[in-house]
């Protein structure tokens, strides 16, 4: 199967076809970006584009926060 049909003379998706959401962080584990990011990109403009792509290298430490690791996760669903 050929990925031609996703390629556009504008920016390009980050999507590396790694689609999982991290419970904690709520960004894609393969591309970093939000549910919203990703439902809306091919409508948004190219500065938006641009501007979150610009973000997305400073998001991955959102997957090691602590606040996002699984324990502290269920810590905080069990009261502890």
């Amino acid at each position: 199967m050929s990925d031609e049909v996703w390629k556009r003379a504008e920016i390009e998706s980050p999507c590396v076809k790694i689609c999982v959401i991290h419970p904690g962080a709520q960004i894609c584990t393969g591309c970093l970006r939000s549910l919203d990011e990703i439902a809306g990109w091919s409508a948004l403009p190219a500065a938006e584009r641009r501007r979150i792509m610009e973000e997305l290298p400073s998001r991955r430490a959102a997957l090691r926060a602590p606040e996002n690791r699984p324990s502290a996760r269920r810590r905080a669903r069990r009261g502890d």
